[in-house]
């Protein structure tokens, strides 16, 4: 893959278990990433990902981006394993790896696209810091929203969804899909200036 090329991670857990749940939002993404491009996720076992390639094609003033998109299967508080892995196998500098992941602290329907930060205490992010030796990489936060209540964290991010709950992240995966294929094609300044909202 050339130096431009760009490592897209989806966060969340293996398993029909967690396959429809607020924490697989990035798992959800990278789904639309590939589906758009009918590209098929395979096993790289020895990466700890699942694994697809596309390549997002030419347009004006735009050179084609290839894109590594992955989904750990590990569990999320190990998914630092795969992406620093897989990274260094595809000689992938920490600013060119893209994360998704969901956010309590922004609403159903808000995204926000950044390059380096803290892990609010999202236990992938800080796996992943850890890995890459760094906190600089880009991070595209989609929004699901504090629990009701007192409702524990933990149990509001894995938890099953009502249909129309499930809908709406379906979108805001969709959101966070056009968010990844900006970001790459146009740089993160564009891609602030038109996601985040």
């Amino acid at each position: 893959m050339s130096a431009r090329a760009y490592l897209v991670v989806g966060l969340g857990n293996p398993g029909p278990t967690y396959a429809l749940t607020r924490h697989n939002v990035g798992f959800l993404a990278v789904d639309e990433v590939a589906s758009r491009a009918h590209a098929t996720f395979t096993s790289a076992a020895r990466h700890r990902a699942q694994v697809a390639s596309v390549v997002l094609p030419a347009a004006p003033g735009i050179d084609a981006v290839p894109l590594r998109l992955a989904k750990p299967t590990t569990y999320m508080n190990e998914s630092g394993v795969a992406v620093g892995a897989l990274a260094t196998f595809h000689k992938i500098p920490p600013e060119q790896v893209v994360v998704i992941h969901d956010e309590l602290d922004l609403d159903p329907g808000q995204l926000r696209v950044k390059l380096g930060g803290g892990d609010n205490g999202h236990n992938g992010l800080k796996s992943i810091r850890a890995h890459l030796g760094t906190g600089d990489f880009l991070r595209v936060r989609v929004g699901i929203g504090r629990p009701p209540g007192r409702q524990d964290a933990a149990d509001w991010v894995l938890r099953r969804m009502s249909s129309d709950a499930l809908t709406g992240l379906r979108v805001d995966a969709a959101v966070a899909a056009d968010a990844v294929e900006h970001l790459v094609r146009r740089g993160l300044a564009s891609t602030q200036n038109t996601f985040n909202r």
